[in-house]
């Protein structure tokens, strides 16, 4: 009984044999030619899903740089843009108290008292070197030079000029955010790269559990398809900012 037995498993194995070279030979592919197309497969997905993770996570680290850079910026350029504003507020009451004098000076003149309007004018000129920058000096004379009754801050560009250091600080913060952005926006790309590429490896781990070979050779064709989408789609990814692969080697 035992001889039989091992008589019908050793015929159903040829027949399995048989079938599988027939099977073959339609395909036009050997399961040997098969299985070294896997191995090569599974050894150059393995290869891109790691140059993958590893570009992803320097997208993330370019991401966190940016941020943190961003931030600081940020906290710099509205402390700037603070100090900004104090000096425009104090140097608005230094022009109050200038234009006060000058009306002081003006009706003393009117009335003939030329020692009083000459103290005035003093007192003018001590106030503007002592609380006046350069540009503000400057901003003063040309208001006094023009014939309407103008301020300082009237002259074209002068008020915006108090915050030009602060905005190109609070600009540089925002381009370093957009720039975050982008690079999160790269390194979510990548990570979907990689489950693609996992899914590729997924697919070629359970070629070997189909007998049929027509079956191996459509789920092998439909992970190359997955393979080279996905290998496309990566090279549509920019790489990382100041990404250089030779610097890893020049230390």
């Amino acid at each position: 009984m035992a001889e039989e037995q091992k008589t019908a498993v050793a015929e159903e194995a040829a027949k399995t044999e048989t079938a599988v070279k027939e099977e073959s030979k339609k395909s036009g592919m050997s399961e040997a030619k098969l299985e070294v197309i896997i191995a090569i497969l599974l050894g150059v997905t393995a290869i891109l899903t790691a140059w993958a993770g590893w570009i992803g996570s320097l997208h993330g680290g370019n991401q966190a740089t940016n941020y943190t850079s961003s931030n600081n910026l940020s906290a710099m350029g509205n402390s700037m843009y603070n100090e900004a504003a104090q000096y425009y507020m104090q140097d608005m009451l230094t022009w109050n108290a200038i234009y006060g004098y000058y009306f002081d000076a003006e009706i003393a003149e009117m009335y003939g008292n030329d020692e009083e309007a000459e103290m005035i004018y003093a007192k003018i000129e001590k106030l503007m070197n002592d609380n006046c920058s350069d540009e503000f000096y400057e901003a003063i004379e040309w208001a006094l030079d023009q014939e309407e009754d103008v301020s300082p801050f009237d002259k074209e560009g002068y008020v915006e000029s108090y915050f030009t250091e602060a905005n190109a600080v609070l600009d540089e913060a925002n381009a370093l955010l957009e720039q975050g952005k982008t690079d999160n926006a790269n390194g979510d790309a990548y990570g979907l790269v990689t489950v693609i590429y996992s899914l590729v490896l997924f697919l070629l781990g359970i070629v070997g559990i189909f007998k049929k070979i027509p079956n191996r050779i459509l789920i092998t064709i439909f992970a190359c398809i997955l393979l080279v989408a996905a290998f496309i789609f990566m090279l549509t990814i920019p790489m990382p900012t100041g990404f250089n692969l030779l610097s890893y080697f020049s230390h």
